[in-house]
């Protein structure tokens, strides 16, 4: 029983870890975006 656990528990290390990374990757994304988006609404306004 014990094995298994220790599968268990590495297994749901490993999701866990998969999950931060891509909420992670969506967040830095998103933050990209957001500090895009101003100068290109400025760009569109000066032209």
């Amino acid at each position: 029983m014990a094995s298994i656990k220790d599968v268990g528990k590495f297994f749901i290390f490993i999701v866990g870890g998969l999950v931060a990374i891509i909420v992670g990757s969506f967040m830095i994304r998103g933050t990209m975006h957001m500090w895009d988006n101003p100068e290109n609404t400025d760009k569109k306004k000066k032209d």
